[in-house]
């Protein structure tokens, strides 16, 4: 195994028993470069070790877990974290590890894999085992992060997991939110995420971290929808080709709302979910705030819900105009091509007995369309110059602050893009003849 990091700690850590283990050899054996290095040491004095490796080599030393005697040398972007053996001893050290796949250890020093849990047959055999089931219980994230692994390599969850995490999977609700944010990014950034979130709720994770979705299982198929809500759900998120795990998200949540919203026509019997993107976006919010998530994020999320219908909706109208596609790429700006994305997932994902093959490949056709548009003039928008300030018009109309002049500002704006405002003077003279 070389390393150049790792060669470079060597001399210091020659007269100590040290181990790599973890994240690092999990991505080698999966053919994966990793830079997640973690290493086990038996050492009485390992704060000192650690400061004498960061002065000596020119890095940083970070002090994690002072209690837990966890340490971080931070070179650059390159980074190390040593942690105590537990108990000073290998073998417990490794029994008490999450999962087998991570309790496989290579002993720097001696150049030799050490491997007591079956941590490698299990990884060749693609299958998520822990060697105590009690060793969940020592951190209630690792229920979590099960169904993380499962998402990266595609792995089956051992039953005796499945069955641990069904009868205790309010733990997760013990864990720091901010620890559970990071493993549920982490789990839509995978691969293999629909088989992940299939397994959330047949743990039933799923409904303890957001349980708006014991309503969104009660709403069935309709004419057009094929699938039920949380079936049409799970096929939105699986049809995201971009992966940008708060896409998928807001995929997997977009009608969040759609429970709060049904109607059953009585002459039809068709099902309604009228203003449930609206409620959506608002509705996502306190569960997203309760997570820790960012506010960009939130913002992000909350917008995907809140615009999801309004691409097709825009391009269903034979009528649209120009002006309308503008203020439709100006409203939703460099978020349009993740909105389109979304929108072309959900259309995929309701294929109702009321959809024909035609109404699919027409709304498909026009969510290229605005994409083509949308690369096509969104350089001006970013190229743009203002003609004109809200004073300048204020003074020219002899208005206030108002609505009105917010529309005449977003006016001119579309008017640049079209090419029919060039210059400060004609933003004036469009100004002038401004019919209030």
């Amino acid at each position: 195994m070389q390393d150049n990091l790792i060669e470079k700690i060597k001399p210091y850590i020659k007269n100590y028993e040290s181990y790599l283990v973890g994240g690092y050899l999990r991505d080698l054996l999966s053919g994966e470069i990793s830079l997640d290095r973690d290493i086990a040491i038996k050492c009485d004095n390992l704060a000192e070790l650690t400061k004498k490796i960061a002065d000596d080599l020119g890095g940083s030393f970070v002090e994690l877990d002072k209690i837990n005697e966890i340490y971080r040398v931070v070179f650059g972007a390159d980074y190390i974290d040593f942690a105590k053996l537990l108990n000073n001893n290998l073998e417990d050290d490794i029994k008490r590890r999450d999962f087998t796949i991570n309790a496989i250890m290579f002993d720097i020093n001696n150049e030799k894999f050490i491997d007591i849990t079956g941590g490698k047959k299990d990884f060749q055999e693609k299958i998520i085992r822990t060697y105590k089931i009690s060793n969940l219980s020592d951190d209630p994230l690792r229920i979590l992060r099960a169904i993380r692994f499962q998402s990266k390599f595609g792995f089956r969850i051992d039953d005796e997991i499945i069955n641990f995490i069904k009868e205790n999977n309010s733990l997760i609700l013990n864990v720091a939110p901010e620890r559970v944010h990071q493993e549920l990014m982490k789990t839509f950034e995978g691969k293999f995420l629909v088989d992940a979130l299939f397994s959330m709720n047949e743990s039933g994770l799923l409904d303890v971290i957001f349980p708006f979705f014991k309503d969104i299982k009660k709403i069935p198929p309709n004419s057009h929808h094929h699938l039920d809500l949380f079936h049409h759900l799970i096929e939105t998120t699986k049809n995201i080709r971009i992966n940008k795990p708060e896409l998928k998200l807001a995929a997997f949540v977009h009608d969040v709302a759609k429970p709060d919203c049904w109607t059953i026509e009585q002459e039809t019997g068709r099902h309604r979910f009228i203003g449930h993107d609206e409620l959506g976006a608002k509705k996502i919010i306190p569960y997203l705030k309760k997570l820790k998530f960012s506010n960009k994020e939130i913002e992000y999320i909350s917008k995907m819900i809140k615009f999801h219908i309004y691409p097709s909706a825009l391009m269903k109208d034979e009528n649209v105009t120009e002006r309308a596609i503008i203020r439709f790429i100006r409203k939703i700006g460099e978020d349009t091509p993740d909105l389109l994305e979304l929108a072309r997932a959900d259309r995929l994902s309701a294929r109702g007995s009321a959809v024909s093959f035609e109404m699919i490949q027409t709304n498909l056709s026009n969510l290229e369309k605005l994409m083509e548009k949308y690369i096509q003039i969104s350089p001006k928008l970013k190229e743009m110059p203002k003609l004109i300030d809200g004073n300048k018009i204020m003074e020219i109309l002899n208005i206030k602050p108002s609505r009105k002049l917010k529309e005449i500002i977003e006016e001119i704006k579309e008017l640049q893009l079209e090419g029919k405002i060039k210059s400060k003077d004609d933003a004036v003279n469009f100004v002038k003849n401004y019919n209030l």
